[in-house]
């Protein structure tokens, strides 16, 4: 019993992340790819993800605080930071870099910084409710499940 509650609250949270349009279609993809063989592709391929692009926003953001901007690196660091966040599902994150790119072919200066603040926001808030996502499906039914967590 204790099983099939933790089952399904671990469903619902996963429901939630796409209700809340915080993931797309890719992001079921990646677990059909999970398998016996490495149950943790899935938290694996974010990890990464979520390694790799903190260097590309530390890259974007040191790019904007120049003068003058130089629209076109902006543009490709922020196409890699898009193609990163695609092939995870990141479907908030990749809006927002899909608005960042739009403001860079017009040299929108303001928009760019404003929109990769939100893109940063929405890449944080996904972290903090994946990382609870995993963990939770990670949560034995017995002890760890009563462990209190800090």
């Amino acid at each position: 019993m204790e099983r099939n509650q933790m089952h399904r609250q671990v469903s619902v949270m996963r429901q939630s992340l796409f209700d809340q349009g915080y993931l797309d279609e890719q992001f079921i993809q990646l677990e059909e790819l999970q398998d016996d063989a490495n149950p943790n592709f899935v938290e694996e391929v974010v990890t990464l993800y979520y390694r790799d692009s903190s260097r590309l926003i530390l890259s974007i953001d040191q790019a904007l605080e120049r003068n003058p901007l130089d629209f076109n690196k902006l543009d490709t660091y922020m196409h890699q930071f898009k193609g990163s966040s695609t092939s995870i599902g990141a479907k908030k994150v990749k809006a927002e870099c899909t608005q960042f790119r739009e403001y860079c072919k017009v040299g929108n200066g303001e928009g760019c910084m404003r929109t990769f603040q939100q893109a940063k926001k929405e890449y944080t808030i996904l972290k903090r409710k994946l990382e609870a996502y995993f963990q939770a499906r990670q949560s034995g039914p017995s002890e760890t499940a009563c462990r209190p967590r800090n």
